[in-house]
């Protein structure tokens, strides 16, 4: 406690944040490699302090700063020169639990933040702090090998050569596809619920990609209602610079699932057997030997 008790006391002197009454208090890590505390003055719960690595602190920052104007998103109060924190508003609700139906918060998701999202013209594709890429392809290959390694023989063979299949096929759309500033990590774990609505999103992993891949990310979080009429709803809501034929979309979804069961097998393996079923549906869209 004696680092965030520095940081906190220079806070204060400096007049970010009132000497009232303050309560500190760690929060579990979640699926954040930070270290988060939650600050509580005068009993009400304003603000989030998180410390991480330099790069990522600034990633976050510059990211919360492009979007200041999404409501969704918290407000960032404080960055120190180091960038060793980052201060930002708390979001009151939960995340992951009682989220109401994916369909409205999938369309608030989209006309909140996903239509909000800025082109760029940065050279490469992938993550800000990761390894960077020529192409979206490589990125979807990457993506590939690790779902690969993560799910093993959870799933046949046929269908690991079928989503190979499926990744080439995607291949052919690249030239269409126009860069974006994303989330990165638009997810449930990330999104705040408060009285079954999604009131907020927090910690960003941002990436340069298409736009398709935050929804399809989003949409996949959770495997309830993995449909094609949920879908196909909430996609109707958001705008794209490419026609979506829906043969497409159907392909881009089956391949954010597959790469879902992967993360779900290594960090939330009790959802496996609903992603499982969801995936029993959904494999009829990978293309045939």
């Amino acid at each position: 406690m004696e680092k965030i008790n520095e940081i906190v006391y220079g806070l204060i002197n400096q007049g970010i944040i009132k000497n009232d009454d303050i309560d500190i208090k760690k929060l579990k890590s979640g699926t954040t490699n930070g270290i988060l505390y939650t600050l509580h003055i005068n009993k009400i719960l304003k603000y989030v302090i998180k410390l991480d690595k330099p790069e990522l602190i600034a990633a976050t920052e510059t990211f919360l700063l492009t979007y200041k104007d999404v409501n969704l998103l918290p407000n960032v109060l404080y960055t120190d020169e180091k960038k060793e924190f980052i201060v930002y508003s708390y979001i009151p609700g939960e995340t992951h639990f009682n989220r109401g139906s994916k369909i409205e918060w999938m369309n608030i998701l989209i006309k909140e933040l996903l239509n909000k999202y800025k082109k760029v013209n940065e050279e490469n594709w992938g993550r800000v702090n990761g390894i960077h890429r020529n192409s979206w392809a490589d990125f979807n290959l990457t993506s590939l090998k690790f779902a690969q390694e993560d799910i093993g023989d959870v799933l046949p063979n046929e269908d690991h050569k079928k989503v190979e299949l499926l990744v080439n096929k995607l291949k052919t759309y690249e030239h269409q596809e126009e860069k974006y500033y994303l989330h990165g990590d638009a997810g449930v774990h990330n999104f705040v619920y408060k009285d079954n609505t999604l009131n907020g999103v927090i910690d960003p992993m941002p990436l340069i990609g298409p736009k398709i891949y935050d929804f399809t990310y989003a949409f996949c979080s959770s495997p309830d209602d993995l449909n094609v009429e949920t879908l196909l709803s909430s996609f109707s809501s958001l705008t794209q610079d490419v026609h979506f034929s829906k043969e497409r979309l159907l392909e881009e979804v089956t391949f954010q699932l597959y790469t879902r069961i992967g993360v779900c097998i290594r960090v939330h393996p009790h959802d496996l057997n609903d992603y499982l079923k969801a995936w029993n549906e959904w494999k009829i869209y990978l293309p045939s030997m």
